[in-house]
């Protein structure tokens, strides 16, 4: 949105600028994100962490029919795996085939790859969406994404999902941070918004399934220069 001054909703297109007055004052991103939208000069040269997750996990239809419970069960019980999508999601999935490579060995996460199912009508390429589309619907038997998606979503649908916690994933954690917008057009709102932020955010994170931050971590600068 904020690269290409808009963003297109089937046929209306909102206009994103500062003209318009739709812009963000705040970028709530992870460290590469918040790069690229640092050298588009959009932010400033330093954010501040304030989440870490607790790395990836399972998503499996409730009472868990294929019996996975570990990433070498996937394709040892025959399932379909439903990953992030290698066009649209290219950097999260390179990171999940590292940390699969490293917690399973490669010709595992070979055959765990090999498992993929394939894509479906009207895929969109955004896992928060996708993923648990895919296995309520019978086109993957699991799927493989961050523990706190997984957590909210068997929450909303406890009829529907369960979930596999995956030993040892936790440590390949994703931080995110807070990017402040250059010449915010809202200033006072922004300075308000961030003090309140993060004077609860250490605290209610946790509640939802991310890692509990300590001292050195929690609203630690981030130079995306």
């Amino acid at each position: 949105m904020i690269r290409t001054g808009g963003i297109a909703l089937g046929n209306l297109v909102l206009d994103v600028s500062r003209k318009s007055g739709f812009y963000p004052d705040i970028v709530m991103a992870g460290p590469e994100p918040l790069r690229q939208v640092r050298k588009l000069g959009a932010i400033e040269p330093q954010a501040r962490f304030f989440s870490r997750n607790r790395g990836f996990a399972l998503l499996v239809r409730k009472g868990n029919p294929r019996g996975i419970h570990g990433l070498v069960d996937v394709a040892r019980s025959g399932g379909r795996i439903a990953l992030p999508e290698a066009t649209s999601e290219p950097e999260a999935r390179a990171r999940y085939r590292a940390a699969v490579d490293d917690l399973i060995g490669k010709p595992a996460a070979d055959a765990l790859f090999a498992a993929e199912a394939p894509n479906f009508p009207g895929r969109i390429g955004i896992v928060h969406r996708d993923l648990p589309e895919m296995v309520a619907r019978g086109y993957a038997d699991v799927a493989l994404t961050q523990y706190h998606l997984i957590s909210y979503w068997t929450r909303i649908f406890p009829n529907h999902f369960a979930l596999v916690p995956v030993s040892g994933a936790e440590r390949f954690f994703v931080k995110i941070a807070f990017g402040r917008v250059v010449d915010a057009l809202r200033p006072r709102a922004r300075m308000a918004f961030e003090e309140f932020f993060f004077s609860r955010a250490r605290d209610v994170y946790p509640r939802y399934d991310f890692a509990r931050m300590n001292d050195d971590e929690y609203a630690a600068p981030l130079a995306l220069d």
